[in-house]
């Protein structure tokens, strides 16, 4: 048996009730852009059930008999950045929020950090990463010194044109900053973010790595992995993880290369996970603000997903969901705390069983254990109950 986990990154489906703490009360990240966009054409999540999940845009996608099992997910955590909700998903809850740095990263820290690399920076403020290099492209190419940034997620962000900072150069220094950004000076994430000069404009390119914290404790990844079943990981997920629970990984430049190398994956005969992150609906149409362009993504998504149900297997299970919110609506430039959605399908499933209202990610981790046949991690409820499988 395998089960492919897609994570639609950012698609939230409305605010949390603690969410007036986090300033997301009222986000609703996929009704917002169907108010903005009128309603998408998304056939196949429509059929799964995805419209009849409470929340989602007054029931403009719901169908009589969904041929999935739905429902929508709580964040049990503190925060609502990518780190957090992927633990989440796969068993970890993380009870104090990782520490964010709405004022730039200290002095003490710059010093040091900028001591180590031999050069000084640029920025150390929080931004929109397709602005900064904008406003400091020219600084940057002029002196050599890479930029750095943060946003209310906390993240070390150095940014550099590719063509000063050789791309492996940039590596080295955000390997530097992740070796010094701990303890009193902590931080979830340090990102490589490249890009080069096109035709006169600043372009990021698709060479961004991320260099995450490890867990602080097992998730089902490493549940899985121990019972020598494989962990595939498809886009960001290992860097997510920091290779923990991870057999294998390929990297992705878009949402469609990263639904190619999962029916890649799904071609190959082996019992585990496909772990799989679209990237896209966030960094590119979330943070940059373009309903639109969001909802473009969207319909473009759901037209690979036949493609995804023919590649499955008798057995396999196939699970669709988010990590968080990113209203592209929404004001400022970050996620919003949101519920997420949850789509599951299987060719033995002869209808759709409704699956509520959880309270945490983690019932989706552990469903995955109860489905693959080992120990659940520490949290989360199963769900596989409700899942029909075909029989060996």
């Amino acid at each position: 048996m395998r089960v492919v986990l897609i994570v639609m990154d950012s698609l939230g489906i409305g605010y949390l009730p603690d969410a007036e703490a986090y300033g997301d009360k009222g986000a609703n990240t996929i009704s917002h852009i169907t108010e903005r966009c009128g309603k998408l054409h998304i056939p196949n999540l429509e059929s799964l059930g995805y419209g009849n999940i409470p929340g989602n845009s007054d029931g403009a996608y719901s169908v009589v008999q969904p041929a999935g099992c739905f429902g929508r997910l709580a964040e049990a955590s503190k925060g609502k950045d990518t780190t957090t909700g992927h633990w989440e998903i796969a068993g970890l809850e993380t009870d104090v929020p990782f520490k964010t740095y709405p004022d730039g990263f200290p002095k003490e820290f710059m010093g040091a950090f900028e001591e180590a690399i031999g050069i000084g920076t640029l920025g150390n403020y929080p931004a929109s990463g397709t602005e900064i290099i904008n406003v400091l492209g020219d600084e940057h190419e002029a002196t050599g010194k890479p930029i750095v940034y943060t946003s209310a997620d906390s993240v070390f962000q150095v940014a550099a044109n590719v063509d000063v900072i050789p791309l492996e150069r940039l590596y080295e220094i955000c390997e530097t900053a992740r070796k010094m950004l701990t303890g009193k000076f902590a931080c979830c994430r340090v990102i490589a973010r490249p890009y080069k000069v096109i035709d006169g404009k600043r372009v990021r390119t698709s060479d961004r790595r991320d260099y995450s914290v490890d867990p602080p404790d097992e998730t089902v990844l490493d549940i899985i992995k121990e019972s020598g079943q494989r962990v595939c990981a498809i886009g960001k997920i290992r860097d997510i993880f920091n290779g923990h629970g991870i057999t294998d990984a390929v990297h992705t430049v878009s949402n469609m290369d990263g639904v190619d190398k999962t029916i890649e994956a799904m071609k190959e005969d082996f019992q585990g996970l496909i772990f799989t992150n679209l990237v896209d609906f966030d960094s590119k149409y979330g943070h940059r603000r373009d309903p639109e362009g969001y909802g473009r993504a969207i319909e473009e998504f759901d037209s690979r997903i036949p493609e995804i149900i023919r590649a499955m297997d008798a057995q396999d299970v196939l699970m669709i969901t988010a990590d968080h919110g990113n209203d592209p609506t929404w004001t400022g430039t970050d996620h919003t705390r949101e519920y997420i959605p949850l789509l599951v399908y299987t060719h033995g499933n002869a209808h759709g069983e409704d699956l509520g209202t959880r309270t945490t990610f983690a019932d989706i981790g552990a469903t995955i254990a109860d489905l693959l046949d080992v120990r659940r991690p520490k949290h989360g409820r199963s769900m596989s109950g409700y899942i029909q499988v075909y029989p060996d």
